[in-house]
Order: structure tokens, then sequence, then C-alpha cells
């Protein structure tokens, strides 16, 4: 007997044909292979939802290579990803051999896998099943949700506010959430405190060791956090604080345990890798995919990391028992709690026989496997392998010291901690959004009941109450699962939509709303404020995995959304298009002037429109006759700075010695790929916006050398042609792929799969 099967990418195909043995071939369907026609009408809301489909352009010769394999064998064996994404792909590439009569006498069998490993491919196929329907029918009613949406909304926000916009369900609600936190921002009002702060000492130790106390009560009265308000009493207690004698007049000293956090899954390992290693969402994904795939160890590909796409936390009972050796190898018992440790998943829909996020095999250490990985895969191989291996190590145990110190009227408390035992600290802590809270860390010397306190300096401080931050990626990761919006497989693809459309940009790692984002989301909130409301949003979800677990049936889920929306969107397109109100007058009708959003940004039209068509800049005369704003840098022609200029493409720089000097740059200098140009050999590719701000990539040999490319280039020969280079190209059909460079190429490699959004 022979079998054919199908995995989704082909950088994994090889590895398990080779698990596997004679007698079976295995080929990549490179994702998803049907797609809906790129026009509307695919999804028929008035013929209940009928469904079109199309075999995607590029995918008809790896449906024909399957074909062709299948003549020669009895079985085909579907293996595409164990989530709702591969089981879909599992489904249509079987539908589509089924309509070409391809399967006639063949028998068809679906496995799944969480690691590529021989073992856990020889498991599967004793358990090989069949395709799961519920899941399918959870997929394809995603997609049909996207797909509704994106394409009513979006002709409506062509006509409403500028062409060339686009909605999607899921992303909308998280820019909506960006942009009522830059609103918060905006709008927040700071209140100033004070605190006294003083260096003590204790009076009569021989030892010279000095620690923190703040002034917490005064008189007897407890202070709150705004009892002090102003610089001269803050000034006036820090003085008085300064002439007192203070003695120890209680200590109270608590030992606390600290238990480990649970192994990854998709989100907190996304929130992890952004803190500790300043990475993206999709690009630990892509790493994390490579691992999952398999890197080559000593002429062998292996798998390093279990499947990445998971909100499950459980862990095989395998995989515990080589954990509890490892840590009582490497750290001793005491470091190795007395029972494995159990992790409880708070996701509804969870499937905990997947499992969490883990190295395959942890004798491969993050050391060993420096050699064979890059630098930032080893990095994030590293924090996988730390972060499962401490959820089984023994708890830390911290002795906590509060000391409260008081003098005539004053009472001054410090706060420490010692690390009694590290357990599992002595591998991995968590990271933080937050700011770190110095008390809990801070050692304190002996104190005693009674000792004299010795204050070496007391200072009053200003601080003032601050708005919550804008979002990061991690932030923004934690608000979406926390609000029960998107699953595992979409949030890098929400993040990066985002971004895409331009909706957002990142400053300092923070997400900023651009005034197109502001504009969408103000348009997506008045006219369709329940289909963007998280709580609506994170209930079409439950509903999505209630059709996943066969509880609900996903056509009438279809129905109950699309009654409503049709609804607010026939309301949307009669209303007129949105406007901010100002007080300033139109000069030549009187009317007043609302500003709106155009091709080119902002400015200030009549309401009056269309029988008044006056506009003007935002701001008027004042913004027209306004001073340029100078940048750092130096015209490059006649040493004159250069000015922050507005064009209608936007901000660029221009010599404020116009009109003598007319020089013009781009406003961010172009970032260096650093790959040479094959062209010339001697410019390497930068990265560069259009007119259009459409990124693209041309030799800084210009104008010499006109070579350029729409796609990023990687700086990765291609494994066929040994061209030096590819390039990352990303379609809403393929996802995420690496494609050759040279044009008499064919080579692609799959890196993300396409996820809904």
């Amino acid at each position: 007997m022979s079998a054919v099967v199908v995995v989704e990418s082909p950088a994994k195909a090889k590895t398990i044909e080779k698990y596997l043995g004679k007698g079976y071939k295995v080929l990549a369907s490179y994702g998803h292979v049907r797609a809906f026609p790129k026009k509307d009408g695919s999804v028929d809301p008035d013929n209940d939802f009928a469904i079109k489909y199309e075999i995607i352009g590029d995918k008809k010769k790896r449906i024909d290579d399957i074909h062709k394999a299948l003549k020669k064998a009895d079985e085909l064996i579907l293996a595409s990803d164990l989530d709702r994404e591969g089981e879909a792909i599992a489904w249509h590439v079987a539908e589509v051999l089924r309509e070409r009569g391809a399967l006639e006498g063949k028998t068809i069998k679906r496995i799944t896998f969480n690691e590529i490993t021989k073992k856990a491919i020889d498991e599967a196929m004793s358990k090989a099943g069949e395709v799961d329907m519920q899941l399918v029918d959870a997929q394809q009613a995603r997609s049909a949700l996207d797909y509704l949406v994106g394409f009513t909304l979006s002709p409506l926000l062509w006509r409403k506010i500028r062409s060339g916009l686009s909605a999607g369900r899921v992303q909308s609600v998280a820019l909506r959430l960006i942009c009522e936190r830059e609103q918060h921002i905006r709008e927040f009002k700071a209140k100033e405190f004070w605190t006294i702060d003083s260096e003590c000492s204790i009076a009569a130790g021989t030892s010279d060791e000095k620690f923190a106390a703040q002034l917490i009560a005064v008189d007897g009265e407890k202070l709150g956090k705004f009892a002090i308000i102003d610089g001269v009493s803050a000034g006036s207690l820090a003085r008085r604080v300064e002439m007192d004698a203070f003695k120890v007049a209680a200590v109270t000293k608590t030992q606390t345990r600290q238990q480990p956090s649970p192994p990854f899954i998709t989100t907190t390992l996304q929130m992890d890798a952004a803190r500790k290693l300043g990475f993206t969402a999709r690009k630990t994904m892509q790493i994390a995919q490579k691992l999952y795939e398999g890197i080559d160890v000593g002429g062998e590909t292996v798998g390093l990391i279990t499947y990445m796409r998971t909100d499950s936390l459980n862990l095989s009972e395998d995989a515990i028992v080589e954990m509890r050796e490892h840590i009582a190898s490497a750290f001793g018992k005491e470091f190795m709690p007395n029972k494995p440790r159990h992790f409880k998943t708070k996701s509804k829909n969870a499937q905990e026989a997947h499992e969490a996020i883990r190295p395959t095999s942890v004798a491969r250490t993050p050391e060993a496997m420096k050699k064979v990985l890059d630098q930032d895969a080893a990095r994030l191989y590293k924090l996988i392998w730390k972060r499962a291996l401490a959820s089984q190590m023994a708890p830390a145990v911290l002795d906590q010291v509060r000391a409260d110190i008081e003098g005539k009227g004053l009472t001054l408390r410090a706060n420490g901690s010692t690390l009694a035992f590290a357990g599992f600290r002595k591998l991995y802590i968590e990271g933080t959004d937050e700011p770190e809270k110095q008390d809990s860390e801070r050692l304190l010397p002996p104190l005693n009941k009674g000792d004299a306190v010795r204050i070496v300096r007391a200072d009053s401080k200003q601080h003032f109450t601050e708005p919550k931050p804008r979002f990061s990626e991690a932030t923004l990761v934690k608000e979406l699962e926390a609000d029960g919006i998107g699953r595992p497989s979409t949030y890098a693809s929400i993040l990066n939509v985002l971004r895409e459309r331009e909706y957002v940009e990142m400053e300092k790692k923070r997400f900023v709303p651009t005034d197109v984002g502001e504009w969408v989301s103000k348009f997506l909130v008045s006219s369709f404020g329940d289909i963007v409301n998280p709580k609506f949003t994170a209930s079409v979800e439950d509903k999505l995995d209630a059709v996943a677990r066969g509880e609900a049936g996903w056509k009438p889920l279809l129905h109950e959304f699309w009654g409503p929306f049709k609804v607010a969107v026939d309301k949307a397109a009669d209303a007129e298009r949105p406007a901010e109100e100002t007080e300033e007058v139109c000069p030549e009708c009187g009317k007043p002037m609302a500003i709106k959003l155009g091709r080119y940004g902002k400015f200030l039209a009549c309401t009056g429109y269309p029988a008044c068509k006056h506009a003007s800049p935002v701001g008027g005369k004042e913004a027209s006759n306004a001073e340029p704003e100078l940048s750092d840098e130096k015209c490059d022609k006649c040493g004159a700075p250069m000015a922050i200029k507005h064009g209608k493409f936007g901000k660029f720089l221009g010599c404020s010695a116009y009109p003598e000097c007319k020089n013009i740059q781009p406003l961010e200098k172009p970032k260096d790929t650093g790959i040479t140009c094959p062209e010339c050999g001697k410019g390497t590719f930068l990265e560069k916006k259009s007119r259009r701000g459409k990124v693209f990539y041309s030799c800084s040999g210009y104008p010499k050398c006109k070579s350029a490319l729409w796609n990023k280039p990687i700086d990765m020969p291609c494994p066929k042609c040994k061209a030096p280079f590819v390039t990352e190209k990303l379609t809403k059909r393929n996802g995420l792929e690496h494609v050759c460079a040279s044009e008499g190429c064919s080579w692609k490699e799959q890196v993300e799969a396409p996820e809904a959004a």
C-alpha cells in the first residue's frame, strides 16, 4: 500500500517523508488552495449564504502534483496544521481532488501532530481520523463574515471618507481601542502631588548601609496620594523630617511563595517576545514557524518547538517527565517540586489535546542550539525553552520586610524584600509592561524595634498623574485577548494590517493613530457602533467557537449577523459625509466651516457645499503664514537648515533658503537593507516610499542605476538557482512567502499562512 501525504509547508515535507519511510510521498499545498474570487458576490446572503470558491492561481500546479501522485497511491492523508485554518485547508484539498474525480477508490484520512518528531508522526498515523467538519464550518463562517464586512464597508469608506480605504471586522475593533486610548491621552488632565522621600541609616550601627523610607503619616493622619499638593507644604514637611528624631516602631516580616508562569501560548509568546526581544507579533510568528518546521541539526532536520498557534496550557506527560529529570540534574532536586505542575486553560474553546509551546526536547539546550540558529531564532528559542522549563520548577520564596519608623508626629515606612530561595527565578522571570515597583526588590539592613534611625537626607519630590500609555504590541494583544477578540492565529495579522493600511504609526514602539485611522474609526463607531463594539465582536468569537464545538450551525450565525449589519449599512449610505465642526466661518458665504479628510490630509471646507466650494488649509491664514518648522538636517547644497514642509503627498524637507535654493529631500532617510544591487554591483537597496505612500526598494546608485523592487529583499540565497537574495511578499490569499528575485526562477516558500482577521 502507498499513500500521498499533504502538508501545508514544503519546509517540513522532506522531514516527514523521511520519518514515514518507503511507500509515502509527502507534498505541500503551500497554504490555502482555494479562496473567494476577488469580486463581490462570492458570499450570497440572498441565497442562504451560498459560497463560491476558486483555485488560487499559483496553487493549480500544487493540486496537479498531488493529483498526479495520487494515481499511483491508495490513500490520501491530509496532514495540514491542527487549527481551524489547517482543518479548512485539508477539506479544500480533498474537495478539489474530489471534483476532479481523483479520490475514487481512495481512502482519505486526516492526521494532526503537535510537533515534528518521529514519535509524534508515528502516533498521529496510528490515530488517523476524518476531517472535522465542525472546525471547517467555523472557519468558513469566519471567512464569510470577514468577506461580507470587507466588501460592504470598503466601498462605503471610499464614498464617505476617501478612496482606497478598507475595513475589516476584527481590526476595526483594534483600531477603535487605539483611537480611544489616544483620545483619553488628549483629554487627560494631569494632577499634581508630592511625596517626601528620605535616605536613612541606623544611628548606632557600625554599618554605613543606607535605606529609603517614605513619609506616610503626619500627626496621626495617614497621607493619601493627594494629601500634599504644593511645593511649599512639601518643602516644609521635608525640613521637619530632617530635624526630627526617629526610632523603629514596628517591623513586620512575612514570607511569600511566588509561583512560575505557565508555558507560552501564542499570545503570551508574542507579548514576552515584544517586551524582552523587541520583536513584532509578526516577526515572532515567522521565527516560531521556522523553529516548528525544523532546523538542520547534525545533518538531520529537527522540529525544535511544538505548534505555535495554540491557546492550550497543557503539557504532555512525556514532556513533563523529561523536564523534571533535567531540572533535578541541572539545578538540583530542591528546584523540582514534589508533584508535576498542571495549568488550567482559561479559554472555553481551547483544545486540551493540543499543547502549550515548548521545546520538543529539553536536552536541546539554548547553548547547544546557538550553533545552528541565527541570532533572532536563538533568542526566541531560548525564551521558549526557559519559560517551559521554569513552569515545572519550584516556587521562589521571598522574605518581605516592612518597617514603620516614628518621630514626633511623623511616620516613615520602609519596604524591602530578600530572595530566600530563587526557585524558578534562577532561570526565568516574566516580563512586564508596567514600570517596576522598586520597593519590592529593595534590600533593607537588619532592623529591630527600638533602633534609632538617622535621617541622612529628606527630599520633597513632585509628581503628576499620567494617562494610560499608548498600546504597545504586547499590551494591545493582551487587551484583545482579555476582551475575547481574535484568536491565536489572528493577532499578528490584525496588527500588521493596521500598519499596512497606514491607519497607525509606531512611535517608540507604541501605536499612534494617523489622521486617516482616526477618521475611519470615527465613521465606523458613529455608523456601526455595535459592529465595532468589543463586546459584540467577542460575542461573535464565542458563537464561532460554538460552531467549532458543534453546538451551533454556521448559516444561522451568518443570518443573525447580516440582518442588523445590512440595516446599518443602508442607513450609513444615506448619511452625510463625516466632518468635524469648527467655529470658523466661510469668508465667501458666511456658513460654518468644517474639517474634512481629503486625499492629502485634513482641510477646511464650507458646509454650504456644493453651492459654496470654498476650502482652505486647517488653521487658515495662520497655517499658511506660520514660520516653517526647522529640522536638524542641513541642506547639502547651500548649508542652510532644512525646513519641514507639507505637500500634497505629505511631509518633506525643503531648504529654508527657498526660493534661492530649491533643494528638497524626503523627511525620513531611506533605510538601507544592506543587500547589494545585482545590476550595478555597487549600490545597495534602500527602503523608500513612492508619492502615493507605497513602500518600494531602489538602488542607492540612483539615478545612475534604476534597479527597483516592490517586494522587500531578504538576505538569503535562493536554494534552487542560487540567486544572491530572495524577496518577501505578503498576499491575502497566500500569506507571507519568500520568492526568488530572479525572473527566470519559480522558487517560492511559504513563511506564514494567510490568517483571517
